[in-house]
């Protein structure tokens, strides 16, 4: 007898099912894997030139832990000059450099692949500090002056400076290439050099030395890239979910820079090495509050105004046009996206530095807050007052620091367009209305309305 068998037939699975099960899988690892890749802290390298408040929101980024926050793990160098930072960026040893605009727009005249993304400081903020023994412009004949490198900022201004002054670089003015700020103004200190450009705090330094302002370039209001965030267009392409991240840590610590004075203060005495609180102060709330964008983006026509400088010695200069060395891509998408507007949606009471009208009761002013005050009385004392022009004649006056023609007419005439009057009765002495110096006496000429409105009322 046969013992019967029972055939156990096992279904096989479809070739649907099969396939979706593999799909499932395979997607889940691969969000898995790119949830890991996003957790893990991307090293990158951040250069920057030189030692200067310019640089602090990167600073400030690294110091607050503001980088790492988005997922970036930096290493700050420092570099002596834009023209250098830039080499080290387009060497492939760094992602982003903190640089003056004129390096990068050089560099990307003679085939750099090298990008502004950014822009930090969009005007010019130098002093032009000389040694005492300088009066005046004409007395930079056969001096040298100090410069960080060849293509810097702080050579476009030197060279600006001394063009307004009818004054020709390497035959009227040696320049010469000394390095950081602390070096150059150890090069004046010592005689060196008689003249640099200098930011605060190492003009308050100078002036304390006895050291004269022969003129001060941030009362001009030129737009200006001074320093921007440059980076290849290669890496842009390649690793943009980096340059995302980029882009929001600069907006957040340009927003913690403007609204943490105290905790700020102390980045920029870190890294500038200086203990001087008035002159951290002055830093902070002359660079830092003033000049620093919340919004980062770079000048397109303090690039053009680049290229007009450069355009004497350089022919690919005259045709080239401001756009094609920018990409907005990161920093208008930012914008748009209401990121920046909500960061400053409430701006913390501490965002201010400077006295209030008021305090509440119970407190004291604090030792700062006293500071500040004075510092501030100072500026408004100093060639501030309004003065009346007598209508019988002109008034000789003593230009200060801060001083346009416009600002001078507003304060003897009520008007600022004016200014054309101050000029006409100057044009013996100022070679051009929109560059007076620190120290130099103007003739004012009595206003004719106000005579005639005197002459009325006495009839």
């Amino acid at each position: 007898m046969h013992r019967l068998r029972r055939k156990v037939v096992f279904s096989s699975p479809s070739v649907p099912f099969v396939f979706f099960s593999l799909l499932l899988i395979l997607v889940i690892s691969t969000v898995h894997r790119a949830h890991a890749q996003q957790q893990r802290p991307r090293n990158i390298t951040i250069v920057y030139a030189g030692t200067s408040s310019n640089q602090a929101p990167g600073w400030v980024a690294y110091e607050t832990g503001i980088f790492r926050k988005y997922g970036l793990e930096v290493q700050l160098v420092q570099v002596t000059g834009g023209p250098k930072a830039v080499q080290v960026l387009t060497s492939g040893y760094a992602t982003l450099a903190q640089v003056p605009g004129p390096s990068v727009v050089q560099r990307s005249l003679q085939g750099g692949d090298v990008v502004l993304i950014g822009g930090i400081l969009n005007t010019i903020n130098y002093q032009f500090i000389v040694d005492k023994t300088i009066q005046r412009p004409d007395d930079l004949r056969g001096t040298s002056m100090a410069v960080s490198r060849a293509g810097s900022s702080s050579d476009f201004a030197t060279r600006f400076a001394l063009d307004k002054y009818g004054l020709v670089p390497g035959k009227d003015v040696s320049i010469v290439e000394i390095g950081t700020q602390p070096e150059r103004f150890a090069a004046l200190e010592s005689g060196r050099v008689q003249g640099v450009m200098l930011e605060v705090p190492q003009t308050l330094k100078a002036k304390r030395m006895g050291m004269r302002v022969l003129a001060d370039l941030q009362m001009l209001g030129l737009e200006y890239q001074a320093t921007g965030l440059a980076t290849t267009r290669s890496l842009l392409k390649s690793r943009p979910e980096v340059f995302r991240s980029l882009m929001k840590a600069y907006v957040e610590a340009i927003h913690y820079y403007k609204t943490h004075p105290r905790e700020s203060m102390g980045i920029l005495q870190k890294y500038l090495k200086f203990d001087d609180a008035e002159a951290l102060r002055e830093t902070y709330e002359g660079v830092g509050l003033t000049l620093v964008p919340e919004r980062p983006y770079p000048t397109l026509k303090g690039i053009q105004m680049i290229l007009g400088e450069m355009a004497a010695v350089e022919p690919r200069a005259q045709t080239a046009k401001p756009e094609q060395f920018v990409d907005l891509t990161y920093i208008k998408e930012l914008d748009e996206s209401g990121f920046i507007d909500q960061l400053y949606k409430s701006r913390p009471a501490l965002a201010s530095t400077g006295p209030k009208t008021a305090t509440t009761a119970g407190t004291k002013e604090t030792p700062a807050a006293k500071t500040a005050a004075a510092t501030q009385e100072k500026r408004k004392s100093s060639g501030a007052t309004p003065v009346k022009a007598a209508a019988a004649g002109s008034h000789e006056y003593t230009i200060q620091t801060g001083d346009t023609l416009a600002l001078i007419a507003q304060r003897y005439y009520g008007d600022v367009k004016k200014w054309t009057r101050i000029f006409e009765a100057n044009k013996q002495t100022l070679k051009t209305p929109n560059f007076v110096f620190v120290g130099q006496k103007i003739i004012i000429p009595p206003d004719d309305m106000a005579s005639v409105r005197q002459s009325g009322s006495s009839q």
